[in-house]
């Protein structure tokens, strides 16, 4: 069974179940798997613990 996982900080429930949907819908229709071979895993990290650009996602959040 493929298997997508995402990493990412804390989001809502709607947002992972777009996520989930999304990502499965799109990656059946590039592999050929039928959307019920995949399993989809998002990983949730506190913001503080994400850091891109030198910066924790906490911050860059603060500044948008």
């Amino acid at each position: 069974m493929p298997t997508i996982t995402i990493a990412m900080d804390s989001t809502s429930e709607e947002k992972k179940k777009q996520l989930i949907e999304t990502l499965t819908i799109d990656a059946s229709k590039i592999t050929g798997y039928p959307p019920e071979f995949f399993y989809v895993y998002i990983q949730e990290y506190p913001a503080e613990n994400i850091g891109a650009g030198g910066r924790t996602v906490k911050e860059i959040k603060k500044q948008n």
